[in-house]
């Protein structure tokens, strides 16, 4: 075969490929957002300067932020179990970050610094005064280092299971931006992207790291999977900027300098969580840690009740501390 006609095949081949890549991309969008599971009329918006963020304000008290994890499936519809009890004796802020839930999902970098600065701007623009925060997994560093930047915004924080110190410190590499790049590519990267996050893998991951219960509600796969495709996938931009650590931040330069009343809640049944609260306190002893049995990533979820009594004791103890 001369080289003409092999550049002819190869070309016809890519041409092919991608078509077909593309196919797959529009079909699996249109399975994933099908069901409208994930209604953004429910919402009020806040016309933050990289996009909207959707939030809302629930009950009447003291200022409680809740910000869920940091993950493409994640939306302020991690808190439908506790917004209720805690709106009692609170005025609730549930926030989908930005590139999750309801949210605008740019084609920019995320980076730790990014969420630190929508944090900052969100209470001071939209709460309008210092507040408490219970926040999520990989959420958990970018509210300490708001903390930190910040003293006026933020008074008790609750974190749920934060991620682990020595990885939180892991910087992108040459390596990691080209993964990035790839991931960013309009046909080919949103491929990759359904290959990682579709219902099959969110499934799997429910099963074996978030949740202890062998019976997980079809709703809650599909509403997890509808808010990782939703806005023609473009979520991908900030699963990749994840993948290739672009939203880690070594936050232990600030731990020493918080004067904030922190308190810690781990699902007892992921061991790496104990272990990963306890890096926290050793750095910072005043940190209180309560475990929760029976629970892994999603101890809010799994036990709701035993949860606001944990928030709640934390929250009192810290008023009696003022």
């Amino acid at each position: 075969m001369s080289i003409k006609k092999k550049l002819t095949f190869f070309t016809t081949l890519a041409g092919v490929s991608l078509g077909a890549m593309h196919i797959a991309n529009r079909v699996l969008e249109y399975i994933s957002t099908a069901d409208k599971l994930i209604n953004s009329d429910e919402y009020e918006y806040y016309n933050w300067r990289f996009g909207k963020i959707a939030y809302k304000k629930t009950g009447e008290g003291s200022p409680l932020l809740l910000v869920h994890n940091l993950n493409v499936c994640s939306s302020s519809y991690e808190w439908r179990n506790n917004i209720e009890e805690l709106a009692k004796s609170h005025t609730v802020y549930t926030i989908d970050l930005l590139g999750c839930g309801c949210s605008d999902r740019p084609g920019l970098t995320y980076t730790n610094y990014l969420y630190v600065e929508l944090i900052t701007n969100f209470i001071k623009h939209i709460i309008g005064e210092k507040t408490d925060v219970i926040v999520s997994g990989e959420s958990c560093p970018f509210v300490l280092m708001a903390c930190a930047n910040d003293e006026t915004i933020i008074n008790k924080v609750i974190m749920i299971n934060p991620p682990n110190l020595v990885d939180l410190a892991k910087i992108p590499t040459k390596r990691s931006k080209f993964i990035k790049n790839i991931l960013y590519s309009p046909i080919l990267g949103t491929f990759i992207y359904n290959m990682y996050v579709n219902k099959k893998t969110i499934t799997h991951a429910l099963c074996s790291s978030y949740y202890t219960q062998n019976e997980i509600s079809e709703k809650d796969i599909l509403t997890y999977f509808e808010a990782a495709h939703k806005e023609h996938t473009n979520s991908k931009y900030l699963f990749a900027c994840q993948k290739t650590r672009y939203t880690n931040a070594n936050v232990l330069h600030c731990l020493n300098k918080l004067n904030n009343s922190i308190s810690i809640i781990v699902g007892n049944s992921n061991p790496e969580n104990s272990l990963a609260a306890s890096e926290y306190q050793n750095y910072l002893p005043s940190i209180e840690i309560a475990g929760m049995a029976k629970t892994k990533q999603l101890p809010h979820i799994e036990k709701c009740d035993e949860f606001i009594e944990n928030v709640e004791i934390f929250l009192s103890d810290a008023e009696e501390c003022e």
